[in-house]
């Protein structure tokens, strides 16, 4: 899929659209874990010093049965860095698919949540609300959204970080 169909570049036509005046940085790294977000985060918010960081991170923690405790560890330091930085934080939360167990599942997504209040962040509850169960928005591998449901994970993320915005 081009870059310029994903719901991050929808992000930053909505916001010069609608008069803000953010600029996006997309650093995201397809497969990533939160191990190798947490690993990059620090020269980023260096380098960059955002205002805003969007978290959407811990599918493939989750999909390759990464101890819940290490990833909600790993996410909850980028979120320390991110404040510490001066930035608002944004969380997406994620679901898995039921074969991992419901122990494991509620150890997972509810890590989301609880790091949310925790660290007083704005939430997405579940970042593909509307694309995983509809017919034609996913990829072929039945796990990534593919262009059809950009627009639709960008709303998701927009109606929690619009009131944010400065």
């Amino acid at each position: 899929m081009d870059s310029d169909r994903s719901w991050v570049h929808l992000l930053e036509l909505r916001l010069n659209d609608t008069g803000h005046t953010y600029r996006i940085l997309n650093s995201s790294i397809s497969g990533d874990t939160t191990q190798g977000g947490l690993a990059r985060l620090p020269r980023l918010l260096d380098r960059y010093q955002p205002r805003i960081v969007i978290i959407e991170l811990g599918a493939n923690d989750g999909l390759r049965g990464i101890n819940p405790g290490i990833t909600r560890a790993n996410m909850a330091s980028m979120v320390q860095s991110s404040q510490q930085s001066g930035a608002k934080v944004l969380l997406a939360g994620i679901k898995l698919p039921p074969n991992y167990g419901a122990d494991y599942i509620e150890q997972f997504e509810s890590m989301y949540a609880d790091l949310a209040r925790e660290y007083d962040t704005l939430l997405v509850p579940f970042f593909m609300d509307g694309v995983v169960f509809k017919p034609g928005l996913l990829q072929a591998d039945g796990i990534h959204p593919n262009e059809k449901g950009q627009p639709m994970l960008l709303e998701n993320v927009w109606q929690v970080l619009e009131p944010a915005l400065d």
